[in-house]
């Protein structure tokens, strides 16, 4: 008896000792996976957490310093952010990163919601809309563009991002594509930095109406930048001509023979800012852009969308991904020729939208034919 409780209690304490050595050892490979990641090469932090070194020790000193995220008992921020950033910079599975981490999957989504709640929080700081005052120097500085897009402050345009719904409600998120989508409106400055996103319409849903709703709802309100063609003309925004070469790459070989094309031929340089920022948004972060279905609910993923749209400007202000646009402009020039262009309605707005339109194509006309001489 004595000594069968005596091997009980070696049994016992060798257990107590191999789950401490287990534990020990997790906590020194997840410490050397972060060293890995952060500190020890530029490279391979920005290929995993899509961000250098630099920018992760940033962006996490002021989610930590503002109050938005907090060190835990198990966890500091420096994890927290890293297993954010893996998920939705490699598409990755919560039980992937639950191995790589050694941390439970009720671990790896708790801190996954709470990093995408602070980064939402950041909004006000790094989503901003334009005041109008001045005008960007993208324009100011090139005389293709200066004086006569002076007053145009942005691009809009909606993008579709596959979303996973129930079956009660997927047919009002089918819409252009085969599988169910979210079609997100947004805005950019034309340094390729986004300055409103309105996403978790369904994908059905038309892009005027998105635009209207935009424009009238009580918060987060648009406030108006230049139009895409996908939209109608109306005062406050500014459309190509219908039926009228528009694409760049049509004008690759052949230019523009009338004042309409030349419009068309400037208004599709400028717009091309937002096909730009929609490319390197779902090229950095392929949760985004997979096509796969997402394994987040549709609210979960209209909100990461968001996160990524701040991510994305605050990326841009300080770690330019010089190769990553590259590739997106790469890609841009090999897609096939979109045929989507707005039927302008009858309104008054639709009206005073197409005489400033035929007067800048005017001017354009005769400028450039003056200089051609």
């Amino acid at each position: 008896m004595f000594a069968s409780y005596a091997a009980s209690v070696v049994v016992a304490s060798h257990l107590n000792r191999v789950h401490k050595s287990i534990s020990g050892n997790k906590d020194y490979e997840r410490h050397a996976l972060m060293n890995r990641l952060i500190l020890m090469n530029d490279r391979d932090c920005r290929d995993q957490l899509r961000m250098g070194r630099e920018a992760f020790a940033r962006l996490v000193k002021l989610l930590r310093d503002t109050g938005r995220l907090y060190d835990s008992v198990f966890s500091n921020v420096e994890e927290k952010v890293a297993k954010f950033l893996y998920l939705i910079g490699q598409d990755a599975r919560n039980r992937n990163v639950k191995f790589l981490f050694y941390r439970s999957g009720e671990t790896v989504s708790r801190h996954f919601h709470e990093v995408l709640r602070a980064i939402i929080s950041l909004h006000d700081i790094f989503l901003r809309q334009p005041n109008g005052l001045e005008c960007p120097p993208e324009i100011m500085n090139n005389t293709k563009f200066w004086p006569y897009f002076k007053d145009c402050i942005g691009v809009l345009d909606g993008s579709h991002f596959r979303v996973k719904v129930g079956n009660d409600i997927v047919q009002r998120y089918r819409g252009r594509k085969a599988f169910p989508t979210q079609n997100v409106l947004a805005a950019c400055s034309f340094d390729l930095k986004f300055t409103y996103v309105l996403p978790g319409w369904e994908g059905s849903a038309s892009d005027s109406r998105i635009l209207d709703n935009a424009l009238t709802r009580d918060l987060d309100k648009l406030i108006v930048p230049q139009v895409d063609v996908g939209y109608q003309l109306r005062s406050g925004f500014l459309a190509p001509y219908r039926s009228t070469r528009y694409h760049l790459k049509e004008y690759s070989l052949r230019q523009p023979k009338n004042a309409r094309e030349l419009f068309n031929l400037r208004h599709a340089s400028l717009r091309n800012a937002i096909e730009r920022v929609f490319g390197i948004l779902k090229k950095r972060f392929p949760i985004l852009g997979s096509g796969a279905e997402p394994y987040y609910h549709v609210d979960t993923q209209a909100n990461i969308v968001v996160a990524g749209c701040i991510l994305h400007n605050y990326l841009m202000g300080i770690d330019l991904n010089k190769e990553l646009i590259a590739e997106v402009d790469e890609e841009l020039m090999r897609e096939p020729i979109s045929s989507d262009v707005a039927v302008s309605g009858q309104t008054q707005q639709c009206r005073e939208g197409e005489i400033l339109r035929e007067r800048i194509a005017t001017t354009f006309w005769r400028d450039y034919n003056t200089n051609n001489d």
